[in-house]
């Protein structure tokens, strides 16, 4: 029986979030067992990939996917083994699903515990965040059978009334909670009653179809949410996490809470800080219906000068895999369409290509889309090339541009709101816990 590594990815211009070096990667049962000098000689192992010429980064860690989603009458038409398959062809090796429940009836433990039970599909790690919805006498014992579980990260959403939204009693106690138990609240931010009668003037007069979605939902009742939800943070002393913001104002106020001392970070989506609001006039503007939605040109410039500075701290693809049959079922009301996008496997050449377009480095993107998000969600052994991290690994070549075809990716989807574009930094080889998921010849 041989006893030599299982794998060693050789002349490796390894990058963290904090340097890099030059290194032959040994990885043996699926962990990192040495950082070898690439001035020494390769060791032997039963496979080698050479990566002279590349970059190699930890395996990216989305942390907000949603997969097999039902929401209202509608649920996202993916399963984790297709979730997980097109999570890897885009070089992320952790994805991090949500249990929420899909009616009153179900509870916040049973919608973790079915999702627990989905996720075994799975071919790349999972993780799951919970959800609550309304509060009972139930939720402090259910939230602590959840941290049993292994989940610490409690979703709630401001808005969506009538399915998903919880109001703010339930918040403030749901904070509570995740102070007891060392946990993080994740926050979507959205005044609703801004939200609900700006909608309904528009419905009123006649603009509440697809292309007046940025109307409906504007920047003001993103940022008066964020203010509110900071409030009660700092009232409770709990950490929070705001997810997918999509203005400079959103991320700036949640930096001059951290000066203050609250624990709160800022995550943001590839969409933000690439498209803006003239795609509600282009020939498909079902493609880009999503809460928020896409902003003015100077609201997405200023947002991925956040990004690039670091105020922004993490990337994740808020993906929802919905079909354009789905979407385009009532395009004439956003308020009975779904919204949400495909992009758990754009997430590395888009999250690339815009960070090193404001003047990131590689470090910084790393950071963004590997480290922090397993570093603030707590997931163990992920995020980093070291001596005893999992080999989640992908040789990545920064240089790669290819140009995004949305019939040719693998999200169990028909269109990409990214389709037609140019994007550069793709994976090469992608290892998983150790093994060789996707390689050069795919």
């Amino acid at each position: 029986m041989s006893h030599q590594p299982d794998l060693v990815i050789a002349n490796a211009t390894v990058v963290n979030s904090y340097g890099r070096q030059e290194a032959h990667i040994v990885v043996h049962h699926g962990k990192i067992t040495q950082l070898v000098d690439a001035a020494q000689p390769v060791p032997p192992s039963d496979q080698t990939i050479d990566a002279t010429g590349k970059l190699v980064i930890p395996g990216g860690v989305d942390g907000h996917c949603h997969v097999a989603q039902v929401t209202g009458r509608f649920r996202t038409l993916d399963d984790y083994r297709t979730t997980s398959t097109a999570a890897l062809w885009g070089g992320t090796t952790t994805i991090i699903d949500f249990g929420i429940p899909r009616d009153a009836q179900e509870t916040p433990l049973a919608a973790v515990l079915h999702k627990k039970e989905l996720a075994t599909q799975s071919r790349c790690d999972v993780a799951l965040h919970g959800a609550v919805i309304s509060w009972d006498e139930t939720v402090p014992w259910q939230l602590e059978q959840l941290a049993a579980e292994g989940v610490r990260s409690v979703k709630m959403y401001t808005t969506n009334r009538g399915t998903t939204m919880a109001d703010g009693d339930t918040i403030l106690k749901v904070m509570r909670e995740m102070v007891r138990l060392d946990g993080l609240a994740y926050i979507h931010a959205e005044h609703d009653p801004i939200i609900a009668d700006c909608t309904e003037q528009h419905a009123q007069d006649g603009r509440i179809g697809i292309e007046h979605l940025h109307r409906t939902r504007p920047e003001l009742a993103e940022e008066i949410s964020v203010k509110e939800t900071l409030a009660m943070a700092e009232y409770t002393g709990a950490p929070v996490y705001f997810v997918h913001q999509s203005t400079p104002g959103a991320v700036d106020l949640v930096s001059q809470a951290r000066e203050s001392g609250i624990e709160a970070y800022s995550e943001t989506c590839p969409h933000y800080v690439t498209l803006d609001d003239s795609v509600y006039a282009s020939t498909f503007p079902e493609w880009f219906a999503c809460c928020p939605p896409m902003r003015c040109t100077e609201t997405v410039a200023a947002l991925k000068e956040r990004l690039a500075s670091g105020a922004i701290h993490t990337m994740s693809s808020d993906h929802s895999c919905y079909d354009l049959s789905q979407k385009r079922e009532r395009t004439d009301d956003v308020r009975a369409m779904p919204h949400g996008l495909p992009g758990v496997e754009t997430r590395m050449p888009v999250t690339f290509t815009a960070m090193t377009s404001a003047g990131a480095s590689v470090e910084q993107f790393v950071s963004a889309f590997a480290t922090e998000p397993a570093r603030i969600n707590a997931v163990p052994g992920k995020g980093r090339i070291a001596e005893g991290f999992d080999a989640d690994l992908v040789v990545f070549d920064p240089d790669e541009e290819r140009t995004v075809d949305g019939a040719a990716l693998h999200m169990g989807t028909d269109f990409s709101p990214f389709d037609g574009k140019a994007l550069t930094g793709w994976p090469a080889v992608v290892v998983s816990n150790g093994r060789v998921v996707l390689d050069a010849d795919g």
